[in-house]
């Protein structure tokens, strides 16, 4: 059998798409060819939240990742990234599933943007109601 030279997921979260790759490394992570302080900027939540897979199973130092994310705002994307890591991670190695789904990073996120319904200024705004 051909040994994997990488591992890969999808994390999906609003809008945003992230399609990550795990490859054996020294725990470097790049989304979208810069380092993640460069892409995210100096928040640090959203580099804490997008390594936190990795940090619960004790793979932080382990694997390179390589993320292509698409849509979405920062923290959409961010979370994608984080749900896409995971996804990877379970792809490596199945055995982390259970500490995974105990800290809830396996289940995608559904909520979504309601649409503009039309008559209605946004989803559900109504225009102000005029007796006379």
């Amino acid at each position: 059998m051909i040994e994997k030279r990488y591992f890969q997921g999808t994390g999906r979260r609003k809008t945003a798409v992230a399609r990550v790759r795990l490859f054996p490394g020294s725990g470097d992570i790049v989304v979208n060819s810069k380092s993640i302080r460069e892409y995210f900027g100096a928040r640090e939540l959203y580099a804490r939240e997008i390594a936190r897979p990795l940090e619960l199973t004790g793979t932080a130092g382990a694997y390179n990742v390589l993320v292509k994310v698409r849509g979405g705002g920062v923290s959409g994307q961010a979370q994608a990234v984080r749900h896409g890591i995971t996804r990877a991670l379970l792809d490596a190695n199945p055995d982390f599933r259970p500490v995974l789904k105990q800290a809830g990073l396996i289940t995608r996120d559904p909520r979504m943007k309601e649409r503009k319904k039309a008559g209605l200024k946004r989803a559900r705004k109504r225009p102000q109601y005029t007796k006379r």
